[in-house]
């Protein structure tokens, strides 16, 4: 029986759409069919990999409430995030999937209403923030997918990481494959996230002499996967979690400066970390390329994702009697059941 997989991504940043494109391959290649959704930044990576997605109202909190905007939040960022809810609501009923697999919280309200059984990814949990109400809201929302989802994955370059509950499945990191050889092989690979430049430090790499492939930079024509050129790299420069992600699984030393408040957060709790540096400024970017991290080493855990999620639907019933009454929080089957949009807003 071919089983029918929704995967979702949150929209702010492509590096999500990336990584949940990863699980959409893993998923096919053990023979599942594949529904893709997400919209925003990470949209033209997943055409590039050939689907066609369903894309709902984006959501940004990161311009608002990061961006110093608190009106833009209540005026802007709350309605769109009732409108994507409701969107992927109509998603799931049309396509009627056997399971949803996502990193977007409001994928996951959507599928607790419909009671779509549900997978999520995760690895931007609360103690990553030092911000009260950005601490406040990913505990909300973490609390709610660990207790909705029948398998809550961690993917981590950290695996004695304790900012994770004992109870979710900690998984490798997670990067996108590619089939295709670089067309070179650079020295220095940097890879800005949507709210970060490294056009000077490209420029000064490369006035010492190094091949420097920026993907910031105006003539960077995007590829579906990076990873083969991070493989090909000496040294990977990124401010985001998902290119720490892929130079993991590539097997690259790399080198991270953060913008938003999640990425320095999680840049602070990366320091240390084999096959990873941590740099406060430009300068500290240059000399990391002059002594450069060891090499790390890890599997793609995209695959053992989609061998867990596939696993699971194949041995539980798609009766909803058969689906566990109680895990010590009132019942999986009665939340899906009691839930809505409105009430999770």
């Amino acid at each position: 029986m071919q089983r029918t997989v929704a995967v979702a991504y949150y929209p702010e940043g492509a590096g999500h759409a990336t990584r949940m494109t990863a699980i959409a391959q893993a998923l096919e290649r053990r023979g599942a069919a594949v529904r893709l959704a997400g919209g925003g930044d990470g949209s033209r990576f997943v055409a590039l990999n050939g689907y066609d997605e369903f894309e709902p109202t984006p959501v940004d909190y990161i311009d608002t409430y990061q961006g110093d905007a608190p009106h833009r939040v209540l005026t802007e960022s709350l309605p769109a995030t009732a409108a994507r809810i409701r969107d992927y609501v109509g998603w799931l009923r049309r396509i009627d999937p056997d399971a949803l697999v996502t990193d977007d919280m409001f994928a996951a309200m959507a599928a607790a209403r419909v009671g779509t059984p549900l997978y999520v990814l995760k690895h931007d949990l609360p103690p990553l923030y030092d911000d009260p109400v950005e601490r406040a809201g990913a505990a909300v929302h973490t609390r709610f997918q660990r207790s909705a989802a029948r398998a809550f994955f961690f993917p981590t370059v950290r695996p004695d990481a304790d900012i994770a509950p004992d109870d979710v499945t900690r998984v490798p990191p997670v990067a996108l494959p590619g089939d295709d050889d670089p067309d070179r092989a650079p020295d220095v690979v940097c890879v800005p996230s949507h709210f970060s430049s490294f056009d000077r430090v490209a420029d000064r790499l490369s006035r010492d002499g190094r091949d420097v492939v920026n993907v910031g930079a105006d003539d960077w024509e995007p590829v579906p996967s990076l990873l083969p050129y991070l493989r090909a790299a000496d040294l990977v420069v990124c401010s985001g979690y998902s290119t720490i992600m892929d130079a993991a699984v590539a097997g690259t030393p790399c080198v991270v400066r953060p913008a938003t408040d999640e990425q320095r957060a999680v840049a602070d709790w990366l320091d240390g970390t084999a096959g990873f540096a941590v740099a406060d400024d430009a300068l500290d970017v240059l000399d990391a390329a002059d002594d450069p991290p060891v090499s790390p080493e890890f599997e793609n855990g995209g695959r053992e994702i989609a061998a867990r999620v596939l696993a699971d639907l194949a041995g539980r019933a798609s009766d909803a009697a058969d689906l566990p009454t109680d895990d010590g929080a009132g019942g999986w089957r009665r939340r899906l059941a009691g839930l809505n949009a409105r009430t999770l807003l």
